[in-house]
C-alpha cells in the first residue's frame, strides 16, 4: 500500500482541506505529520501554548493518527518521508518569508530522495501573489485590491473525504503540554464559535464591532491564524446569511478578511516588509530610542486609560480589540515618536493571533510608513477614542481597577476629577497635544530631506 504525507503548518483541520484531499486522491493511505518547528517556538511567546492546544485537537479528531515530531523540518520531514516509504509530501503553499524558505528547503532535501512536495490551496481565500491588476503589477492600495480580490472570487469549500490513515509511526506526545481552557482550541470549537456568531451577533457587526465594551466582534482571528477553520469556509457561510437585514454586516466582515488577505499579499511582494519601513520616503524619520517611557506603555502606564486598558488585556489575555490596536500603536509612534517594530516585536511577543503580514503591516499602517494614501497625519487622540467608543467607560473599568470609582465617562479623564488618583493609577507621561505637534513637525522634517 502507498502513503503520502500530509504535513500540517497553518491548517490544523480535517475539513475543507485541498492539501489533505489531495494526499489522499493520489496515495492508499496518508500519514498525518505536524512539526514542532524549533525555530518558530523560540519567538512564538504566547503563541506556543495555544498551537500546541490546537495540535491536540486535531490529533484528537484524526482518531490519534497525527505524528508530532519537534526540529528542524528540513531534517525531520525527509526523515519521516524515508521512515515511511512516502513519494509526495503534500502541504498548503506557505506565504511568509520564513515559510518559503523552509519549505524550499525542505523541498530540495526531498528532491535529493526522489520525493515531491506537493502544494495545494493556501490559508488565504485567494492565494497570495494572484490579484494583480490589469497591467500584472501588485495593488499597493487597499480600495482598489479589495475590489480585484472579489472581481477574481474564491472556490467554494473543500469536501471531506474518506481517509485511510497510517498508523503505528512513533510520535511525541502533545497532550500533557496542553493547558489551554477544554473547548477553547482546535476545528470543532472554531466552527461552533462562528456559528454563535452567526446566530447572535452578525445583525449588529458593522455598528458595534468597533466597540470593546461590546462582545460584538467573531474572535475568529484565533482560529484563523492556526487553520481550525479557512477564510473560504467564512465566505461561503457569509454569503448564504446576505439578506436585508445583514447585507451591511456581511460586507462589512467581507472586508475585514479582504484586509487579511491584502497584507498577505504586500508581504508576498515584498517580503522585506516585515520589518522596514514600506514607504520608502519616511525611512529617514526621526525617532527616540526605547525608553521608560517604551516601558510605561508596555506596562499599560501611560496615565491614558483607553491605551493602559487595551495594553492590559493584552498582557493578560493576549488578544486586544482592532480598534485599541490602532490606539495603542498610534499612541507609540505618534505620541512616544518609537518606531513602529519596537510595538511590532511586543505584539507578537504576546498576541494569541499574532500574524506577521498582519501584525507589522497594520503597524505601518498606523505609523504611517505603510499602504495608506495619505496616512501620517491621522493621529489618535486617546482620550476622544476612548469617549466615542467606550462611552460609558465599561471597558476601561474592565481592565483599569484603580479607576473603577469614577462613573460613566469620566474613567477615560481622571485629571479631571479630585479623586482620580486615590487608586494610584499614574499620571499622564506625555501631553498629547505637545507630542502631536512634535509628531507632525518630524514629519515635515523628513519631507523636507527628500526634497
Amino acid at each position: 500500500m502507498t502513503t503520502s504525507i500530509l504535513w500540517f503548518r497553518r491548517d490544523l483541520r480535517r475539513g475543507d482541506h485541498p492539501a489533505l484531499l489531495a494526499a489522499a486522491e493520489r496515495a492508499d493511505r496518508v500519514l498525518p505529520l505536524f512539526i514542532l518547528d524549533s525555530r518558530l517556538l523560540g519567538s512564538a511567546g504566547a503563541r506556543t501554548e495555544r498551537l500546541i492546544a490546537s495540535v491536540a485537537a486535531l490529533r484528537a479528531d484524526l482518531a490519534q493518527a497525527l505524528v508530532v515530531r519537534t526540529g528542524n523540518p528540513a531534517d525531520l520531514v525527509p526523515a519521516v518521508a524515508a521512515e515511511v516509504g512516502a513519494r509526495e509530501v503534500h502541504v498548503s503553499a506557505e506565504s511568509t518569508p520564513y515559510g518559503r524558505r523552509r519549505d524550499a528547503s525542505v523541498a530540495a532535501r526531498l528532491d535529493t530522495m526522489g520525493v515531491r512536495l506537493i502544494r495545494t490551496g493556501s490559508p488565504y481565500a485567494v492565494q497570495p501573489g494572484l490579484v494583480r491588476s490589469a497591467q500584472g503589477a501588485p495593488y499597493r492600495v487597499f480600495t482598489p485590491f479589495a475590489k480585484a480580490w472579489r472581481d477574481h472570487g474564491w472556490a467554494a469549500p473543500a469536501g471531506c473525504a474518506e481517509i485511510v490513515w497510517r498508523r503505528a509511526v512513533p510520535s511525541e506526545s502533545v497532550d500533557a503540554a496542553n493547558r489551554a481552557r477544554p473547548g477553547e482550541a482546535g476545528e470543532h470549537a472554531a466552527l461552533a464559535r462562528w456559528e454563535a456568531f452567526l446566530e447572535t451577533r452578525l445583525t449588529s457587526y458593522a455598528h458595534d464591532r468597533d466597540r470593546p465594551d461590546h462582545d460584538a466582534t467573531s474572535r475568529m482571528s484565533v482560529p484563523l491564524k492556526y487553520g481550525e477553520v479557512h477564510p473560504r469556509t467564512l465566505l461561503s457561510d457569509l454569503a448564504r446569511r446576505r439578506d436585508a437585514a445583514n447585507t451591511s454586516a456581511v460586507d462589512r466582515f467581507v472586508t475585514e478578511l479582504a484586509w487579511r488577505e491584502f497584507y498577505a499579499d504586500v508581504l508576498w511582494h515584498d517580503p522585506g516588509s516585515a520589518w522596514r519601513d514600506w514607504r520608502g520616503e519616511l525611512r529617514g524619520m526621526r525617532y527616540d530610542k526605547d525608553s521608560d517611557l517604551v516601558g510605561a506603555w508596555r506596562a499599560g502606564r501611560t496615565g491614558y486609560p483607553f491605551v493602559d486598558a487595551g495594553m492590559r488585556q493584552l498582557l493578560a489575555e493576549g488578544c486586544m480589540h482592532n480598534r485599541l490596536r490602532m490606539v495603542t500603536a498610534s499612541f507609540l509612534v505618534k505620541d512616544l515618536h518609537t518606531w513602529w517594530p519596537v510595538g511590532a516585536r511586543h505584539f507578537l511577543q504576546h498576541l494569541v493571533d499574532g500574524d506577521i503580514a498582519s501584525n507589522n503591516h497594520g503597524w505601518q499602517w498606523t505609523a504611517g510608513t505603510g499602504t495608506d494614501a495619505a496616512p501620517y497625519y491621522r493621529i489618535f487622540n486617546p482620550v476622544t477614542q476612548g469617549l466615542r467608543f467606550d462611552p460609558d467607560g465599561a471597558y476601561v473599568r474592565r481592565w483599569v481597577p484603580e479607576l473603577a470609582h469614577l462613573v460613566g465617562s469620566a474613567v477615560h479623564e481622571p485629571w479631571r476629577h479630585r479623586d482620580g488618583y486615590v487608586h494610584g493609577y499614574p499620571h499622564r507621561i506625555v501631553e498629547h497635544a505637545e507630542e502631536r505637534r512634535e509628531a507632525l513637525a518630524r514629519l515635515t522634517e523628513v519631507r523636507g530631506s527628500h526634497r
